[in-house]
């Protein structure tokens, strides 16, 4: 949005407030210039600038004449711009130099000699393929370090040994296969190395990173999760790697990690979770669990197991947790869901059991629910007994089932629905279910219908809209006085505080 709202200002006829503003920069005030598509740096740039903003040019070289006259410069950002080399020492002098980005370009190495001011250093989406230690010697002030999308191979403790300040380094998508420890970082919270192929990592890589919050190593080659991880770790990534077991003794020491995310390994057996006493997120999805896993964190507040291979949903899996709000067991075969399986999850609010092998909505699910997906299942009959407690629920989908008729009571029973999804069903088409619809649309919920599969003579037609089956049926649809006063607004009160997205296939849901 930044950007687009730069090219507009760009585009426009003025060029800025001052009229000494070079050409194809914009000048909002003497401290800040943004220019694109140029062919070198302007020598005309205010002495006065703090910030030079530069994209979508050709400057293929800078040098040291290029800032000659920028003593004031802080932040220097160049994007896109084809950059290839930087002469040494071309930033050297520029005392106040706080930021330099040079995102989108193609620098083959660190520039030399870079300020002791400097705080961040961006240098994403080059072709840097070696490090060396004389590339951030000097940097004590360095808090920031990104270095996504080089040619990175390697990377040792030396190379970045002088950035004692250092609190994020992010080194995502690059060719790295080795890493050797330990890294003396002590103010390090921030660690990323995401989509690489890194295999294994010595034992002794993070016991110098005490200060270590956030770690994502996904999207490598990893078959075990790195042990000495330090106690200070809130979350770790680990999508889309090798895992085939998870040894929890080796973690138990993570008493402050909150976040796991495991999805997309070779997982067949997940046990021992326990230890993670402050866990609230954990996602297992596409892994080989046959099983839910047993003894789960009692403060775990989101739980994605989908695409696995669960058969059955039992009381004893989700005893516990009673903090639970989000639950995903779509895409798995489960056949079956004991009654009140759920009952102990008290603050549950979004159950995502979409394509399994259900028969029958679940048996006394949790009060709490404000959205339910069973879409893809075999559900035959919508039952009373099965929706009678869901007071709160809003959105509730039943596409790709079996259903072929519309039980009002059963539906009467949901004060707060909003949205119902019943397309992809064999609907037998009686004037009774366009009743039904009515009654729902005059409650003020939205009904998303189908075709129907039955009597023959309405096959094919959608049961929502066809203008033949509203006339034949007209006589039946005439609601009472009462009927017609229950079509109005809910009140405020009403409302679940909880945010959904009304997409039926979208499960991204906050936890509060």
């Amino acid at each position: 949005m930044y950007l687009l709202y730069t090219f507009l200002v760009l585009l426009s006829p003025s060029h800025g407030f001052d009229p000494n503003c070079p050409g194809r920069c914009s000048c909002d005030s003497e401290e800040s210039v943004q220019c694109y598509r140029l062919s070198e740096v302007p020598s005309s740039i205010p002495s006065t600038t703090k910030k030079l903003y530069i994209s979508h040019s050709k400057i293929q070289h800078l040098q040291p004449s290029n800032f000659t006259q920028m003593l004031a410069l802080e932040d220097f950002i160049l994007l896109a711009s084809g950059t290839e080399s930087v002469e040494n020492d071309t930033f050297k002098t520029l005392s106040t130099l706080k930021t330099l980005e040079l995102w989108k370009n193609k620098l083959r190495r660190v520039p030399s000699a870079l300020p002791a001011s400097l705080e961040v250093l961006k240098l994403n989406d080059n072709s840097i393929s070696v490090l060396h230690r004389s590339d951030f010697e000097g940097l004590k002030k360095l808090t920031i370090l990104e270095l996504k999308n080089n040619l990175i191979s390697s990377l040792s403790p030396s190379t970045l040994s002088s950035l004692v300040s250092l609190q994020s380094l992010v080194l995502d998508g690059n060719n790295m296969e080795t890493v050797d420890g330990p890294l003396a970082l002590p103010h390090l919270t921030h660690m990323s190395m995401e989509n690489n192929k890194l295999h294994l990592l010595p034992a002794g890589l993070f016991t110098s990173l005490q200060s270590l919050q956030f770690l994502s190593l996904s999207s490598n080659f990893l078959t075990h999760i790195p042990v000495n991880l330090p106690k200070s770790l809130l979350s770790l990534k680990m999508e889309r790697n090798r895992l085939k077991m998870v040894s929890f003794p080796d973690l138990k020491h993570l008493e402050n990690l909150s976040h796991l995310y495991l999805s997309e390994n070779s997982l067949s057996s997940f046990d021992g979770a326990q230890l993670l006493a402050n866990l609230t997120t954990l996602e297992l999805s596409q892994n080989q669990l046959q099983m839910l896993p047993l003894r789960l964190p009692a403060r775990l507040q989101k739980l994605d197991i989908s695409n696995n291979l669960i058969q059955k949903v039992t009381v004893q899996d989700f005893q516990d947790l009673r903090d639970l709000k989000h639950l995903f067991l779509d895409n798995n075969i489960v056949s079956l869901f004991e009654a009140g399986a759920l009952q102990k999850c008290t603050q549950l609010s979004n159950l995502a059991l979409e394509q399994n092998l259900l028969l029958s909505i679940p048996l006394r699910l949790p009060g709490t629910l404000a959205r339910l997906d069973l879409k893809g299942n075999a559900i035959q009959d919508i039952a009373e007994r099965e929706l009678k407690d869901l007071k709160q629920l809003q959105v509730l989908n039943l596409r790709n089932n079996k259903i072929s008729a519309l039980d009002l009571k059963a539906l009467e029973v949901l004060p707060r629905l909003r949205h119902l999804y019943l397309d992809g069903n064999p609907w037998n088409c009686t004037c009774s279910l366009l009743r039904a619809r009515e009654v729902l649309k005059a409650k003020g919920t939205d009904v998303r219908g189908g075709r129907c599969a039955a009597p023959a003579e309405r096959q094919g037609e959608n049961w929502m809209s066809s203008k033949k089956i509203m006339k034949q049926c007209e006589h039946h649809l005439h609601l009472t006085e009462k009927s017609k006063e229950t079509k109005k607004k809910p009140k405020p009160e009403e409302l679940s505080s909880i945010r959904i997205n009304m997409d039926d296939d979208y499960y991204d849901y906050e936890i509060d």
